[in-house]
């Protein structure tokens, strides 16, 4: 079984920093791209990041020069950097990968629990 935990988000005020973290366990054969999407009351669900496996990156505009993606292959892990948050960073983060199970040779895309990231004075 493939599961996704992500950690790191939190309250912080504008113009601070936060960091999440995705790990991903259980029997697994090969990750391919790893990415960030965010969700906001009231709103759909957006991709914020991505980082393939050569460690090429994608961002939203929004996030551009601010927020920064990045993988440890060798621990299954992805990361989100976010500096300089504005509240309408304010949002339900999750974390998304595209695993090849190890047991079934499965490809599938996983997503973690989701964690909270509030930006407020």
């Amino acid at each position: 079984q493939v599961q996704l935990v992500e950690s790191g988000g939190g309250w912080v005020q504008p113009g601070g920093s936060l960091r999440l973290s995705c790990a991903a366990s259980g029997s697994i054969f090969s990750i391919n791209e790893m990415g960030w999407y965010r969700q906001a009351p009231g709103k759909q669900r957006e991709l914020v990041a991505t980082i393939t496996r050569g460690d090429s990156t994608a961002y939203v505009d929004s996030v551009k020069g601010r927020f920064t993606i990045s993988r440890v292959n060798a621990k299954n892990t992805v990361y989100l950097q976010m500096n300089t948050l504005k509240p309408e960073d304010t949002a339900v983060y999750y974390c998304n990968a595209h695993i090849v199970a190890g047991t079934t040779w499965a490809a599938n895309d996983y997503w973690g629990q989701g964690t909270q990231v509030t930006v407020s004075s």
